[in-house]
């Protein structure tokens, strides 16, 4: 059987482990449909749950507390697209109380989510429909076709060729929704603490509105509002707060820009004053340093948070508050603004590729010459 992919953008390597794994994976649901389970099997009595990846297992947790026992099928600092599920973790989708996952980003989990008995799977787009940040709108904004604060996806552009953006999570009043839907769901899977679940979503929500005010303030006075970014990941933060993402590669990091596409960004860079190239926590900031370098720019991190590589010490929201104080050192706004959104825990500060940690005034570095 040939699963038919989503059109996200998937580079050619990840459809070729998709098409090999199609058969273990089919075979591997096979065995374990025929073995049953009870929530007390793995869970210690607790609601069973399956994330996909780092930010709905974030939800799962906050919102499930001592009610869930969570299973992350992507690891700690693991990029989400590369994910091949392995027959145990098959086994574990199959047997899970509640699936929480984000369909078209994983294409192996949402064939194993298919053919999973749960009656409590939540798809994350539900509640928060995905929007096209196509390249060429990038493009077209780096010519002045938004202006400079341009929302990418909001024009009615239409694409036949991208089933759109899936970091939803980075706006905070989408993933709000979605925690709301996972509350709501848990709520049906466990009765007995549906109070609690819903107690543990507006806790959730009441934070997340609270960092989308941080948000709104801390960047309202920028200097500029456009910003280079090596992988088009921002464009619902970018939507949300009237900034424009001028972006090198498109959704898929592993695509390689045009000259045609460099040029833009390079344009975009000097006719808006750019000062900086933020680069991932989880992909090669190689390509963001050469564009840097060009241009006599620094570079810094700006992170996606498909993962976290320390749980332990970071989360959404402390991850999000170091997104906020790069973005203003980056566009010049005043860092009070934004009370103490730009002060983080320690272990949340950005490193450069070689492990150096950026200053941290401003939580930049120049670009390595070659």
């Amino acid at each position: 059987m040939m699963i038919g992919l989503p059109r996200l953008g998937l580079s050619r390597r990840i459809r070729r482990s998709i098409a090999l794994g199609t058969t273990a994976l089919a075979a591997s649901l096979a065995l374990t449909a025929c073995g049953g389970s009870s929530s007390a099997d793995s869970g210690g009595g607790r609601l069973k749950v399956v994330a996909s990846f780092y930010p709905m297992e974030f939800l799962a947790q906050q919102i499930g507390k001592e009610h869930v026992a969570v299973t992350d099928l992507t690891a700690a600092g693991v990029e989400p697209h590369d994910l091949e599920l392995t027959a145990k973790q098959v086994g574990t989708v199959q047997k899970a109380d509640a699936i929480i996952y984000l369909k078209g980003l994983q294409p192996t989990v949402d064939q194993a989510v298919a053919q999973s008995s749960s009656k409590h799977k939540i798809d994350a787009t539900a509640a928060s429909p995905l929007v096209d940040h196509h390249l060429d709108e990038g493009t077209e904004a780096a010519d002045g076709a938004h202006g400079a604060d341009g929302a990418h996806g909001a024009d009615g552009h239409k694409h036949e060729d991208a089933a759109g953006d899936p970091h939803i999570w980075l706006d905070p009043t989408r993933y709000a929704a979605i925690a709301k839907s996972v509350g709501d769901e848990f709520a049906k899977a466990d009765p007995a603490h549906a109070e609690d679940y819903r107690k543990n979503t507006d806790e959730l929500v009441t934070r997340l509105t609270a960092l989308d005010q941080e948000f709104r303030d801390g960047l309202k006075d920028a200097r500029t509002r456009t910003f280079v970014t090596s992988h088009a990941a921002f464009g619902y933060l970018a939507d949300h707060y009237g900034l424009t993402q001028v972006a090198i590669n498109g959704v898929d990091p592993e695509s390689e820009p045009t000259p045609a596409r460099l040029a833009a960004v390079q344009k975009a860079a000097r006719d808006n004053g750019v000062t900086t190239v933020f680069f991932e926590t989880l992909v090669s900031p190689k390509l963001a340093d050469t564009v840097a370098k060009d241009l006599g720019l620094k570079t810094a991190v700006l992170d996606p948070l498909e993962g976290v590589k320390d749980p332990s010490k970071d989360d959404y929201l402390t991850v999000m508050k170091q997104n906020l104080a790069n973005l203003q050192a980056a566009l010049g706004a005043p860092a009070g603004t934004a009370g103490t959104a730009g002060t983080a825990p320690a272990g949340t500060a950005p490193t450069t590729p070689a492990g150096t940690a950026p200053a941290a005034a401003d939580a930049t570095t120049p670009a390595p010459a070659n």
